[in-house]
């Protein structure tokens, strides 16, 4: 800075400096919904908003709603009434003259006064700039002011000007989106699944999921296998949601280390008086699942006997209560999963052959996050986000050198495992007030002996090791492991899952 300029010239000058430094930084994301998440979050804060949404016009053919969009402090139903009703009035303006719209209040302003939407939600100061230009490719719309007051001259001249810088940016995005767009192998099958929340574009997932569409409709047992941690529970609950009872209950089981009393009373219900517990009837998962999808998960861990009893509902559709005199149809449809080798366990006579074939009339393998390398990093970004919204905590992204190590890492766990390291680093990174993931967050427990322990994670290594203990001695029986560890049951088999523990076969 030139030491002879005025200060009012130097304090716009740094203005400037600070506002393009944030949208290089805003400019280096890679992805488009976080680049659109912090470009609105710098105008509401650049133009002292309390309400901002950002839409970038490329409509999702299915939906009708526009693909990409984002929002800041508006609820769903607020959201919806920016797209519908003010849109045409406010944002059609500013998209129709490629201008931008300034009131102090729309609820004056004889052009919006008449909106339904306007008078419901009393809407004053209103600030609504085109992103691009012939023809706007977006637009960003601002609504009330933190502060009392209208937007001023100041606010509209700096949310031109981030407008303006957006357009080129978004461009880039949208082209790289539409390129992998056509270089995706499940674009023609997720135009015909409903597959919310499911991360994946691999040629395996493609496969995976042209093998659902073609199993989903038809109402027959299937078995999916995989690798622990692979996904099989939300693809059995995905085959559901694009079935025949789709909008039906979806009812999981686990049959991990359930012995066969256990089984019976939770997968078919007690009479009154059946066992000392069972003060009144109590119906089973297979009454709840009715007329829905009822899921076996790690089907493979049941006992011989337990297995003889599920055959033969299986092959009845017919069970019995504990203590029950009459039979109870049934209708529902079984998926069960297993991340053991059942054709291995029935030669080795620790599988019925008969329920194997009855299970598997329709077999679906899920492939291991080692055959889907390419979505790693598609669902580390998924992953992170989703664990600070959960957690409440900033929003951070993953450095290029994060999503490199995350890449080049082994991820025996799969799916689950990489879930588990992402939002472990997030909670470090809040910890540390960083605005990104990176190699020390994600790998921060490394296996070299030398390097410090938090209190957090000797505790976590601690429980992990007195659980899996627990676990052998009690045959990984696990109510008798709850009794020892004097907890619920439910909660035991939350901790199994959150160590990632699994009895060792012998």
């Amino acid at each position: 800075m030139r030491p002879d300029l005025p200060s009012a010239d130097v304090d716009r000058y740094r203005r400037e400096r600070d506002l393009y430094l944030r949208l290089l930084e805003v400019g280096s994301q890679n992805e488009l919904e976080p680049f659109l998440t912090d470009a609105l979050a710098l105008v509401v804060e650049l133009a002292g908003a309390h309400q901002g949404y950002l839409e970038l016009h490329e409509e999702d053919e299915r939906t009708g709603t526009p693909r990409w969009s984002t929002a800041h402090a508006f609820s769903a139903t607020e959201i919806e009434a920016v797209r519908s009703t003010i849109s045409k009035g406010i944002i059609a303006e500013a998209l129709a003259t490629g201008r931008t719209i300034v009131t102090p209040s729309a609820l004056l302003d004889q052009r919006f006064r008449d909106r339904g939407s306007v008078r419901i939600g009393r809407i004053e100061a209103v600030l609504c700039a085109p992103i691009g230009e012939d023809p706007p490719l977006g637009v960003l719309y601002l609504q009330r002011r933190a502060q009392p007051g209208p937007f001023s001259e100041e606010d509209r001249s700096t949310v031109e000007l981030v407008a303006k810088h957006l357009a080129p940016l978004a461009e880039r995005l949208l082209a790289r989106q539409r390129q992998r767009g056509e270089a995706d192998p499940t674009r023609a099958v997720r135009a015909s699944l409903r597959l919310d929340g499911f991360i994946g574009r691999s040629p395996a997932i493609a496969t995976l999921l042209q093998q659902v569409g073609l199993v989903a409709p038809l109402d027959v047992s299937l078995l999916l296998t995989g690798d622990t941690g692979t996904g099989k529970s939300q693809l059995a609950r995905i085959i559901h949601e694009n079935g025949p009872r789709a909008g039906r209950p979806f009812v999981e089981v686990n049959c991990g280390a359930l012995p066969e009393p256990l089984f019976e009373n939770e997968l078919f219900g007690a009479m009154a008086g059946a066992h000392a517990t069972a003060d009144r009837r109590r119906e089973g998962k297979v009454a709840a699942a009715e007329h829905g999808t009822l899921f076996l998960d790690e089907v493979g861990d049941l006992d011989i006997g337990a297995q003889k009893k599920l055959l033969q509902f299986l092959q009845s559709k017919e069970y019995y209560p504990l203590a029950g005199t009459k039979p109870i149809r049934a209708d529902v449809r079984v998926i069960a999963a297993s991340n053991h080798d059942l054709a291995a366990a029935v030669r080795e006579h620790r599988f019925r052959e008969d329920l194997f074939y009855r299970l598997q009339v329709v077999p679906v393998r899920v492939p291991s996050l080692a055959e889907r390398r390419e979505d790693i990093v598609e669902l580390a970004e998924y992953f992170c986000h989703s664990a600070c919204e959960h957690h409440h905590l900033a929003r951070v992204t993953i450095s290029r050198g994060g999503l490199r190590a995350l890449q080049t890492a082994e991820w025996p766990g799969n799916v689950r495992q990489l879930q588990h390291v992402v939002e472990a680093a997030v909670i470090r990174a809040a910890g540390d007030s960083a605005q990104q993931l990176e190699r020390d967050h994600l790998f921060a427990a490394g296996a070299d002996p030398a390097t410090p322990v938090t209190f957090q994670e000797a505790t976590r290594r601690f429980q992990a090791s007195l659980l899996r203990d627990t676990l052998e001695g009690s045959g990984w029986n696990v109510v008798e492991a709850a009794r020892r560890l004097d907890l619920a049951r439910s909660h035991v088999y939350k901790l199994i899952r959150a160590f990632g523990l699994e009895r060792e076969r012998k």
